[in-house]
């Protein structure tokens, strides 16, 4: 079962419910944050890079550790080139089935993994490298008060076409076209679920969202926008 025409209808209950997640930007700029999920892929990845570089975007994209270590040029192509990077975890595995410390594991196992890549000071990255999203976006109230505590920033979606089901690139696409709109934060993927359409998608997807006013902006710049509200003083029980 394709799980894609709920995606819209429950994200904005669970925005609601938990606030100190980044669902979105502001709705009254005409913003779009391209994230891709499940990388750095050793046939996938290159390309989208060589796509987004002829357009002059810079995207997120949420490595998994042992993805960054089989492909550490690539990675390091990545950063180089100015893209946003976030932590997905060490291995695609829920949340919710790790313990505390083997969710501190993985999310630090995959800075040093992003550290060596990409030839950085571990410190600085263990500093500057703390946007989280997590893997099949499943959390529980423990994962975020987690998240929190360590001060890492839990990132989710507001556009979810499943690619990773590979539904075909033309339903992709209209699945996003009718769920964008003003600071929409998109995922698709360039790992091994998804990834082997994601430039055919982003080559017809990135003009199609100019031509209709959009600006790219990073999961940081969202961040920023969102900056002068406090964050939310709240824990979970």
């Amino acid at each position: 079962m394709e799980l894609a025409p709920l995606y819209p209808l429950i994200q904005p209950a669970l925005k609601a419910a938990f606030p100190s997640c980044l669902w979105e930007g502001a709705r009254g700029q005409k913003t779009i944050a391209l994230t891709f999920d499940d990388g750095p892929h050793p046939t996938y990845t290159l390309p989208l890079l060589a796509l987004l570089e002829k357009h002059g975007i810079a995207a997120s994209f949420f490595w998994l550790g042992h993805c960054v270590d089989r492909a550490p040029d690539i990675a390091q192509k990545a950063y180089a080139q100015g893209h946003w990077v976030g932590l997905h975890g060490y291995t695609h595995r829920s949340f919710p089935m790790l313990s505390t410390e083997e969710l501190w594991h993985s999310l630090t196992e995959t800075q040093a993994a992003i550290a060596r890549a990409c030839d950085l000071d571990p410190l600085v990255v263990a500093q500057t490298i703390r946007d989280v999203r997590p893997p099949n976006g499943l959390f529980t109230p423990q994962t975020l008060n987690a998240l929190q505590k360590w001060q890492y920033r839990p990132v989710m979606w507001s556009v979810v076409p499943e690619d990773w089901v590979h539904p075909g690139i033309d339903v992709v696409l209209e699945r996003i076209r009718r769920q964008v709109h003003d600071g929409a934060l998109i995922v698709l993927h360039d790992g091994a679920y998804g990834g082997a359409d994601v430039v055919a998608i982003a080559e017809q997807l990135i003009p199609t969202l100019q031509a209709n006013g959009y600006r790219f902006v990073t999961v940081d710049q969202l961040w920023q926008i969102q900056s002068a509200t406090p964050w939310p003083q709240w824990r979970l029980r």
